[in-house]
């Protein structure tokens, strides 16, 4: 009994706490405190009363556990959304209509138009000085002069995120690099993508913007490529450049890498402005599952990230 009234004097405490510091930084190891902070911050757009006392008042019963549960996990990404990807439905959201930079996220876009395209996959094309960084000097392993063919650019562009490969694509599109962006814009448009808006094919340009209900859309209309899926999904592969150099190029995604999760499409991105974000297309009970990232502090927390919201799904289904 007294340990029962402590328990519950302990709880309002931390409500106090709450209520007079909403915006204070949770101490990392207070697990409690971040069940209700997630609470507060996660669920106030979907609960009209958004408070830590309506929250407690429907579940009086409940332990801190199962209050996690209802709340939702704690997440270093600002936005994110689990949506099931047959039938639309959305299982869990953060911040999923808010606009937000999406990075190399733009490259499963991209790729869409090239395949839609029905250019030679074979045709060889030279990197030029034009796929050069020039916005944010980022560097690349594809030296000037190097020849490869559309397949392959298109597979280390997708797998390993290589900005020269993508934008060596999009400038030799019909019409150039301006018909390809307008054909990103378009494909957009036609998948449902509303508050999407594309600049240029690589997402170096944070003007590349979606929110995350957007990107669910995209993963969704990507899957329809079986080799956008497959490129997405491979661990690695080898190219040989123009400077006499063989290179191995990774996935970028640590979660393909381990090889522990049934993964048909995926694709990471940072840029400053982004932060590190991520889309995965996996299964949760047989069924495939979509999970949107967006501006984590890092990779290492975007991938808990993902972690974290399919064990969450996970332990949904089981309830």
């Amino acid at each position: 009994m007294i340990m029962s009234r402590l328990s519950c004097l302990r709880r309002w405490q931390w409500i106090g706490l709450l209520g007079s510091s909403l915006f204070m930084a949770v101490p990392a190891m207070a697990d409690d405190l971040d069940v209700l902070g997630q609470f507060i911050e996660q669920r106030q757009a979907a609960d009209e009363s958004g408070s830590v006392s309506s929250f407690i008042n429907h579940h009086p019963d409940s332990n801190l556990e199962s209050q996690a549960q209802i709340a939702g996990p704690l997440l270093s990404s600002q936005s994110a959304l689990i949506m099931n990807n047959q039938t639309g439905e959305i299982l869990y959201q953060k911040n999923i209509n808010q606009v937000r930079s999406i990075a190399s996220i733009s490259k499963l876009m991209s790729a869409m138009v090239v395949l839609d395209a029905k250019q030679n996959m074979n045709d060889q094309i030279t990197i030029t000085p034009a796929e050069i960084d020039r916005l944010k000097n980022s560097s690349s392993r594809l030296s000037i002069g190097t020849v490869l063919s559309r397949r392959e650019l298109l597979h280390i562009g997708l797998m390993s995120s290589e900005n020269r490969a993508i934008h060596a694509l999009a400038r030799t599109y019909p019409g150039g690099m301006p018909a390809f962006v307008n054909a990103m814009n378009r494909k957009a448009a036609d998948l449902g993508m509303t508050n999407a808006r594309f600049y240029e094919p690589t997402g170096l340009d944070p003007r590349n913007q979606a929110t995350a209900r957007d990107l669910a859309l995209l993963v969704r209309g990507a899957s329809q490529y079986p080799l956008i899926r497959r490129y997405t999904t491979e661990d690695s592969g080898v190219v040989y450049t123009s400077n006499g150099k063989v290179e191995k190029y990774r996935n970028s995604n640590a979660l393909v890498r381990e090889g522990s999760w049934p993964i048909a499409l995926q694709k990471t991105g940072y840029i400053r402005e982004a932060g590190k974000s991520m889309v995965v297309l996996t299964t949760i009970q047989n069924q495939p599952v979509t999970i949107v990232l967006l501006n984590s502090s890092s990779s290492l927390n975007r991938v808990n990230d993902a972690r974290t919201l399919r064990s969450w799904a996970l332990q949904q289904q089981a309830l």
